[in-house]
């Protein structure tokens, strides 16, 4: 199979204007989108659109009124003149863990029939149900994946301003992966948060320890979220609400749960 996994290190290091740093340990899968229905059959603890240890559900992500995720993804490419044709997708991405999904970013890796890379797409989330693409072309292509600066647009954290600019930087994922969404306001860098892991091999054994090892992934992911955004609230840090600048939320998804 070309689908695997990422054992990976996340870290968040905030630099204005209260200087904050974290790291944690997670998991990501790295799914062939061409491979669900063959992962559904062949394993034990992954299913698609049933309840399982681990669930993939097409709806978890853009929907563009297709059936299956890979379409979806295929229809956002053609609107923005991009036809992958017989290409491979590939999404390196969190799982429903006991039915419970939470996903602050996605990352869709798009190959040509060859095996170059076309483009890559950032999906960015919120807890507010909201998720937002962001397009990184051939041009974007660095010497190993891609690189591009784009604006925001999108309420995430609410201590950043919505007007800010993410940088991405997406190194192909091979034996390794590293992912990089730097933050910048007025071109001085406020915000550093980077990705990085080591493939394994996607197994029934290897979600069990995992399962172990990680327990309600998804549910910690949002609970560390939270406790970080408490500990900048006590130190005063100004908090933005949704409700403000709403002509700087842009192009936004609500994702259907």
């Amino acid at each position: 199979m070309n689908s695997s996994l990422y054992e990976c290190s996340v870290m968040h290091h905030r630099l204005e204007p209260l200087k904050n740093r974290f790291l944690y340990k997670v998991y990501f899968f790295y799914l062939d989108l061409d491979e669900i229905e063959l992962l559904d059959k062949r394993m034990v603890f992954f299913s698609r659109e049933r309840f399982n240890i681990f669930t993939f559900k097409d709806s978890d992500h853009m929907n563009f009124g297709k059936p299956t995720l890979k379409a979806n993804i295929t229809e956002y490419l053609r609107t923005h003149g991009i036809e992958l044709n017989k290409g491979k997708i590939f999404l390196v991405t969190n799982l429903r863990v006991f039915g419970y999904i939470f996903n602050p970013v996605s990352f869709y890796f798009c190959f040509d029939e060859q095996g170059n890379p076309v483009c890559a797409i950032p999906e960015v989330g919120n807890t507010f149900g909201e998720m937002k693409p962001y397009l990184l072309r051939g041009s974007d292509r660095s010497e190993d994946g891609f690189r591009k600066m784009l604006q925001k647009y999108f309420y995430v954290s609410p201590f950043i301003e919505l007007d800010t600019v993410f940088d991405f930087h997406l190194k192909i994922p091979g034996e390794k992966l590293h992912i990089t969404i730097d933050d910048y306001k007025e071109g001085k860098k406020i915000f550093i948060s980077a990705v990085s892991g080591i493939k394994k091999e996607l197994t029934d054994l290897r979600l069990l320890w995992y399962t172990i090892r990680f327990p309600l992934l998804t549910i910690q992911i949002i609970v560390k979220i939270h406790w970080q955004a408490l500990k900048l609230y006590r130190r005063k840090l100004p908090f933005i609400k949704k409700s403000e600048n709403p002509e700087l939320q842009k192009e936004v998804i609500v994702w259907n749960k």
